[in-house]
């Protein structure tokens, strides 16, 4: 497992993990024992992304049921996604000290663990610590799951491997919305949650069975505790900011204040320690690479949009459209499917075609399906909904490979996993902050298009006048005929304050395009990359 190559771009604790030689690693399984843990290596990856895309339309569910807001629900997405971020640099250093089977093994078991206490939460708060928990456990269950599966493939079939385990990671957001929206309407939310349980348990008993007998040789190394403690405190700082800021009208709550100056200072902080500490916990000397720095700019800024749409999408279609979850769930599986079907077409052009020819096409794909979605109207149909998933697709198929691609096209051999593992932690907590910015931003458009509405009412008083006379002369009381029409009113305002956000990430998205534009030319060589 020592000898990754750069392409094997989300292994990011494979080398530290493994540091034998090849010529010691053990011999490659067979057989029916190879495709029982196969599967089992699949399944940890299939449920830490599952987690990270079923929540998304269960948030009205779970926010009604809570008795709290939808905006205070989205923290079950955030919250999770900052736990997992910052558990991510501490993977290598983990997998190097005990391990790659028990660290897979025990992330996995801890996850389980954590997924049947998220369902048996009682209230908010409870699901919250939860999902901290269970997103702070699930740091190694991705490398891990890379690293051991292309461990037990002959070296002849490592792009199968990688093959299996990228479409695992695909097939879960296709599922994870479908999942998450029959279970909210046909049972109990808290069963997106419980169905981790049976799946956990079967996959830690056939990886630990089937694995430890190869487990990978350990050793002692310093860890940077200084740095670790520093970077969970500016990235709580600002989550708990960006969560907060709303409910407590910002700046002019001392909270959010304090919280602001915390997290600036504990940034400035971190930086300087790391770049002077011998043993950083994220090396950010990478970033003198032009093609690292700006490759991962246009990497986290492009999936800040996109995680921010599938954040926005579901909560607008269930909140001010009628859908029930599953069929939100259903608009934006189609996304999955094509890029299913596209990816391994994409990853072999990789081979022949410069990463920022198709990086290109993946952020117009990108921008025409967010303003595709900028022109809907509130009458608009299923089919017309699902018509720029589609693009989102072939988006989704080229952009995840381009990017890495570009990333790590200078970086050494043995710098690819702390460079592939920064990027990831750069990623989605950048994709946290994302999703509690997009419901803000939301509330923020919904009041200004409000305003503009009151403002026209003012100046049509007469038409509105006539309107509630309508209401009540089909049989509505004057309060519910005037409750009516309020109420279509802030629908209107938070659908408009909707297609607007839609607009944004598009012209966002097309802004990446010479970005990319300024690194030198890739190639992938052809092996597939995680889509993850």
């Amino acid at each position: 497992m020592a000898d990754l190559a750069p392409s094997d771009a989300n292994a990011p604790a494979t080398a530290q993990a493994a540091p034998a030689s090849p010529a010691a690693a053990p011999t490659p399984l067979q057989g029916p024992a190879l495709a029982v843990v196969s599967i089992a290596l699949a399944l940890g990856t299939f449920m830490q992304v599952l987690d990270s895309t079923i929540a998304n339309v269960s948030i009205p569910t779970i926010s009604g049921n809570l008795a709290v807001s939808p905006d205070q629900g989205t923290w079950v997405i955030t919250l999770f996604a900052m736990a997992n971020g910052v558990s991510v640099p501490l993977t290598g250093w983990l997998m190097g000290r005990y391990g790659v089977v028990k660290t897979f093994c025990a992330s996995v078991g801890l996850f389980t663990l954590a997924s049947f206490f998220c369902g048996v939460a009682w209230d908010l708060p409870s699901l919250l610590l939860f999902r901290v928990l269970q997103g702070g456990v699930s740091g190694p269950m991705i490398p891990g799951s890379q690293a051991l599966l292309i461990s037990i493939f002959p070296p002849t079939k490592r792009s199968l491997a990688l093959a299996i385990w990228s479409m695992t990671t695909l097939v879960a957001p296709i599922c994870g919305p479908i999942l998450g929206g029959w279970i909210s309407d046909n049972t109990s939310w808290r069963w997106i949650f419980y169905i981790n349980v049976p799946v956990g348990i079967v996959c830690v008993l056939v990886c630990y069975r089937g694995l430890i007998s190869r487990e990978t040789p350990t050793f002692k190394r310093p860890i940077d505790t200084v740095g670790f403690a520093l970077l969970l405190l500016w990235v709580c700082a600002v989550q708990v900011m960006l969560d907060r800021g709303k409910d407590d009208d910002w700046f002019s709550s001392p909270l959010i204040v304090t919280l602001a100056v915390i997290s600036g200072v504990a940034l400035v902080s971190w930086l300087i320690w790391e770049l002077t500490d011998p043993h950083p916990i994220v090396d950010l000397s990478l970033f003198k690479s032009r093609n690292f720095a700006l490759g991962t700019l246009a990497y986290c800024l492009t999936f800040a949009v996109f995680f921010a749409g599938n954040v926005l999408q579901p909560l607008w279609l269930q909140t001010r459209l009628g859908y029930v979850a599953t069929w939100a769930g259903l608009v934006a599986a189609p996304a999955g499917a094509v890029a299913v079907l596209l990816t391994p077409i994409s990853a072999r052009l990789g081979a022949r075609l410069d990463a920022r020819i198709s990086g290109s096409i993946a952020l117009v794909a990108f921008s025409g399906s967010f303003f595709m979605r900028a022109g809907f109207t509130p009458d608009v149909n299923f089919g017309t909904l699902v018509l720029p998933m589609l693009v989102q697709g072939v988006a989704m198929s080229t952009f995840f490979v381009s990017m890495l691609t570009i990333q790590l096209k200078d970086v050494p051999p043995h710098q690819v996993p702390a460079a592939s593992g920064l990027s990831n932690f750069a990623r989605i907590v950048v994709g946290g902050f994302a999703a509690s910015l997009v419901t803000v931003l939301w509330d923020r458009r919904e009041a200004f298009h409000q305003n503009v509405l009151a403002d026209a009412q003012a100046t049509h008083g007469r038409e509105w006048s006539q309107t509630l006379d309508i209401l009540q002369g089909l049989g509505a009381g004057k309060q519910q005929s005037l409750a009516n029409l309020t109420n279509q009113v802030v629908n209107q305002a938070y659908t408009v304050a909707a297609l607007d956000l839609f607009w944004m990430m598009g012209v966002m998205s097309v802004l990446m395009v010479p970005l990319i534009w300024l690194t030198r030319r890739s190639l992938s060589g052809g092996s597939v990359a995680s889509a993850e």
